[in-house]
């Protein structure tokens, strides 16, 4: 069978399944043995154009099906399957071979997303088996959440909460389940890796003080240890409402990883919101020593450092990103429950400023239709200073709905 034909399979499968899931699951959401259906989809054109390269243009679509049941006291399993079709393969994805044409990172995939077991009890979580995991702001540890194929892994997280403000979390991670899919030699890292992350509530803020031991076996380059220390405050002085944030951590070399390195990570943001209107602005300094960036190969990426995915690998010379943005939120709609309209401008050199990378802007619209349902129109433009980083432009067109 072609390629394009088990595409056009799986196209079909999900696309009735999307169809008919609403209405068969909808009055069963809950089962009467006190178990949850999981349903989640997602609908998405994406277009990309990039200098050099032939335009891209996906139409993908994700759904999530899966189960949760209590089987007793204290301890309950969960079972997920996640698929991807291509409706419109106009694209390259790394796993099929199309040179020189943009690179739209939503292969096709059929796989389990997760499968756990977890148990509960006097303020310790234990989760043993495939699972989503997400520490802070993803930016050490995320699930890419945005891309279709979902990062998970292959884990054993232990969760202690030792009181309202000091909870201590260990993950052993066997398998980083990455979103290139089965089909990619990159799509599953062998690890013999180790997470430890403890959170304290102050009167001062909130702290967050990590540790990444990370050994990847057939993605040696990636093997790192990084630790790091990181503050959020929210201050109320009506009508404005203040968050601040800090961050620093060091990374170097661990494991079965050949160079040495020792590398920074720094970051501050400060945003205040008024009624519907909140500004933000955020510096992020990624070092590099001229032979490497600093890299945070568990992170969920897109949602650092733009959306047009410039700088998913740190350059040799590191990246400074300075940005601001400025969103306006509607929850007094005549139809649907909310509206969210983001832009954001980003200015990137290297990790001394000395190099300009270049500009990016990005903007997105999110419409909350339901409790179910919801809409999202997305855009990056990304203007190349350096011969390095093309110039590229990104549009996506979304619709969501989860039961």
């Amino acid at each position: 069978m072609t390629n394009v034909t088990k595409s056009g399979v799986a196209a079909a499968a999900l696309a009735g399944v999307v169809l008919c899931a609403p209405a068969a699951l909808a009055q069963r959401q809950q089962s009467g043995n006190g178990g949850d259906f999981i349903v989640d989809g997602r609908l998405r054109y994406e277009h990309v154009e990039q200098d050099g390269l032939t335009d891209a243009n996906a139409v993908t679509l994700r759904l999530r099906l899966g189960y949760e049941q209590q089987v007793f006291e204290h301890f309950k399993v969960l079972g997920e399957v996640e698929g991807v079709a291509l409706l419109d393969d106009d694209f390259a994805d790394t796993v099929r071979a199309r040179p020189g044409q943009a690179i739209v990172l939503d292969p096709e995939a059929l796989e389990i997303n997760r499968l756990q077991a977890q148990w509960t009890h006097n303020g310790l979580t234990a989760t043993l088996g495939r699972q989503r995991i997400i520490l802070n702001n993803a930016r050490f540890v995320g699930n890419v959440g945005f891309r279709q194929n979902e990062q998970t892994f292959d884990a054993l997280r232990l969760a202690y909460r030792a009181s309202e403000h000091l909870s201590f979390n260990y993950i052993y991670v066997d398998r980083v389940r990455r979103i290139l899919g089965d089909d990619s030699a990159q799509g599953e890292w062998r690890s013999d890796s180790h997470v430890g992350q403890v959170d304290l509530k102050t009167d001062i803020g909130d702290f967050s003080g990590y540790g990444l031991l990370l050994d990847f076996q057939n993605a040696a380059a990636q093997s790192n240890q990084t630790y790091g220390l990181r503050w959020t405050r929210a201050v109320a002085a009506e009508p404005y409402r203040f968050t601040l944030g800090a961050e620093a951590a060091t990374q170097r070399d661990y494991g079965n990883n050949p160079a040495s390195f020792d590398l920074g990570y720094y970051a501050a943001s400060a945003s205040v919101q008024r009624g519907q209107w909140r500004l933000g602005m955020t510096a992020e300094v990624l070092e590099g020593d001229g032979a490497r960036g600093l890299a945070t190969p568990l992170a969920t990426l897109h949602a650092f450092q733009g959306w047009a995915d410039v700088f998913l690998a740190t350059p040799p010379d590191g990246v400074r990103d300075l940005n601001g943005s400025v969103s306006w939120t509607d929850e007094t709609l005549p139809v649907g429950r909310s509206l969210t309209l983001t832009a954001r401008y980003h200015d990137f050199a290297s990790d001394d400023g000395d190099a300009d990378f270049g500009s990016e802007f990005d903007a997105v619209a999110s419409w909350r239709v339901n409790q179910r349902w919801s809409l999202e129109a997305k855009a990056a433009f990304f203007d190349g200073e350096d011969p390095r980083f093309s110039d590229r432009d990104k549009i996506w067109l979304a619709a969501e709905f989860s039961l």
